[in-house]
């Protein structure tokens, strides 16, 4: 098992998979992880809805975001046909929700690292589910009541690798 600092470096998006589905204890391990993640007062708001790569309702959030943002049909999807998709909402009426989200979807990309798995944190869609179709999307993703959108991670076994981003230090850090 590697530890945190090590996962934390090596970990960055993945923008191709292979067909391979994640095993049953992989998903239980990134869902344990986003579950494990702290919220705010301890309230556990975020809902996890999780949806197989080929599930039909991608294809409509992937339309409406092309159309809202004006795009033509895309040559990979939002998801770059990750065999997994999971989709975090949460309490729409607490202030702290967004962040709780993020949280567990960082457990969850470090914890898919952590196994050897490619993960894409996702943001892209919010138009689309924060849009016109927010009660049909809600809807069909089986938000809990009062729950919305907040964020989105594909997982699946890479097909592509890809190098951790740089930063610069001196120019993203003030010391005080």
């Amino acid at each position: 098992m590697s530890n945190a600092i090590d996962v934390i470096q090596k970990r960055s998006s993945s923008r191709g998979y292979t067909p391979e589905p994640l095993t049953e204890e992989e998903l239980n391990t990134l869902l344990h992880a986003g579950l494990q993640a702290p919220t705010a007062a301890n309230k556990q708001e975020i809902h996890f809805t999780v949806l197989k790569g080929d599930n039909p309702i991608l294809k409509e959030l992937e339309e409406e975001k092309n159309r809202l943002r004006g795009l033509t049909a895309q040559t990979h999807n939002f998801y770059y046909e990750a065999p997994t998709v999971v989709i975090l909402s949460a309490d729409s009426t607490y202030k702290w929700s967004p962040l709780d989200a993020g949280i567990a979807v960082e457990n969850m990309a470090l914890a898919a690292e952590e196994l050897g798995l490619g993960s894409l944190i996702i943001g892209c869609i919010y138009d689309a589910l924060r849009g016109e179709k927010k009660e049909y999307f809600s809807k069909a993703l089986q938000f809990p009541e009062q729950y919305e959108y907040e964020i989105a991670i594909a997982f699946g076994h890479k097909s592509v690798s890809k190098e951790p981003h740089t930063y610069d230090l001196q120019a993203q850090v003030t010391f005080l």
